[in-house]
């Protein structure tokens, strides 16, 4: 399999009210495109999950945002960064709730309809494809680990199962969108004390509220 590009991500990047709007839309029209289009990582996710490079699992770090960090795709953020889905590493933003609800994009599955859980917004790259982390204490069928007891995948029929259970989002949390740099720029981003890291967990992922969503009501003025 040829290596996967990673579009990256400049530094200073402004996202404007319109910018907003139109991210928005896409989510919003999320349930027209689902599953239609497969995110290359996605895609790279799913074949290190049936062919784990040197037979080693995916492994990641959690990096947070510092206050010197204004980029307003990434300003309070938290990322879940995976090493090698391709050849630079990529993330998602795990504490960014958009206003898109999960029962928004399967409004055939009634009992998701008194849920108020969001989908949340993983980052600007591919924001129109859908993948999802799931917290389990064996690896679930074409899901790739990140860290122990957590799962990356952006299969339709694994998450179809888990939505059909009697606490359907226990554990998991679907995203849109990912975030990618190119070869060497984090490490940059890092050295420049933009990210404080720390290791990944589960608990950290999935047991703190989320008070960031995505995107915020007042977008940031371009600098001059």
């Amino acid at each position: 399999m040829a290596p996967t590009r990673i579009p990256p991500l400049r530094r200073g990047l402004w996202l404007s009210r319109a910018a907003g709007r139109a991210a928005l839309c896409a989510l919003l029209l999320l349930p027209l495109l689902l599953f239609s289009r497969t995110s290359s990582i996605a895609r790279a996710a799913d074949e290190n999950s049936r062919h784990p490079p040197n037979g080693k699992p995916l492994t990641a770090i959690l990096i947070t945002a510092r206050d010197a960090l204004t980029d307003p795709f990434f300003a309070d953020s938290i990322v879940l960064v995976m090493n090698n889905l391709g050849p630079a590493p990529i993330g998602v933003i795990v504490n960014r709730p958009t206003r898109v609800t999960v029962s928004h994009l399967f409004p055939d599955l009634k009992q998701l309809a008194s849920l108020p859980d969001k989908v949340y917004f993983g980052g600007p790259v591919e924001i129109e494809t859908v993948w999802f982390l799931v917290r389990a204490s064996k690896p679930p069928e074409h899901a790739v680990q990140t860290c122990d007891g957590v799962y990356l995948s952006a299969d339709r029929r694994l998450l179809m199962q888990l939505l059909g259970r009697p606490k359907p989002m226990e554990g998991l949390r679907i995203i849109a969108g990912h975030a990618g740099w190119a070869p060497g720029q984090l490490q940059q981003e890092i050295g420049e004390g933009a990210w404080h890291l720390e290791n990944a967990d589960a608990s950290k992922i999935f047991d703190s509220k989320s008070e960031r969503p995505w995107p915020s009501s007042q977008a940031p003025k371009p600098s001059t």
